[in-house]
Formats: C-alpha cells, structure tokens, sequence
C-alpha cells in the first residue's frame, strides 16, 4: 500500500481538497506554490496512463472541479496540471495556481508552510469545491 492509498483511507493524516467516491485531492506537503494540490484515484495504480480511459476521463474530470476549486479560493491567471510520477509509485496530479511559468518549476525551493495555514488553504479549497 502506498503512501497516498494511506492518506486516501485516513490512515495517514492530509489537507483535504476535495473527494469523492473514487478520488481524493489534497495539499502537496512540499509545495511549489500555495495551494499546490494533488489528486489521487483512490485505487491503487502506479502510473497514470496505466489507468482504464474511462477512470483516467473521470480523474481528468474531478481534477477539472479541483482546479476550479483552487482558482476559486486563491485567484491566479490559470490553474497549471503536471504529471510527473516518479515520486510516488501512485497515480497523481499535480495542481498548481500560476500566475507566471516559473511557478510550476519543480525544481526551485519548497514552501514551508505552518499547518494553521495549510489547514486553512485546505477549508478554503474544499468550501469553493462543495
């Protein structure tokens, strides 16, 4: 079991964005930008293109409603989507706010947030997804 098939059975402690009956999305821990959020499908696959089309439509579909969520509750010109998956060996995306390229650089230094303000950004997300 990985570690976000963990967060996504409440095992292990998340930010939660949003969530629905076959997907979860959260705060990314090491953010590149506030409000940085993943999503998960709740079912255990190790890469994203191993997905069924019609679980990969629908996870599209949910991370589409996140992305509105975030841009919602933290203005910015557009929502970028990456999907990396070397990390961890479960499917994700990545959603981050953008108000320029350079904020969906992965490689530049991590925000370090205190958990009152990632337990807010979290409430705000999930109030404008709801």
């Amino acid at each position: 079991m990985t570690i976000f098939s963990k967060i996504a059975a409440g095992e292990i402690p998340s930010y939660k964005c949003a969530e629905s009956d076959k997907f979860y999305a959260f705060l990314d821990i090491n953010p590149v930008a506030k409000a940085h959020t993943l999503v998960i499908p709740k079912q255990e696959v190790d890469y994203l293109f191993d997905m069924d089309d019609n679980s990969l439509a629908e996870m599209t579909i949910f991370a589409k409603r996140v992305a509105k969520a975030i841009n919602t509750a933290f203005p910015c010109r557009k929502v970028g989507m990456a999907v990396l998956g070397l990390e961890v060996a479960h499917a994700h995306i990545h959603l981050i706010p953008l108000h320029s390229e350079g904020d969906m650089d992965f490689r530049k230094e991590k925000l370090q947030l205190p958990a009152s303000e990632m337990q807010e950004i979290a409430a705000k997300i999930l109030a404008a997804f709801e």
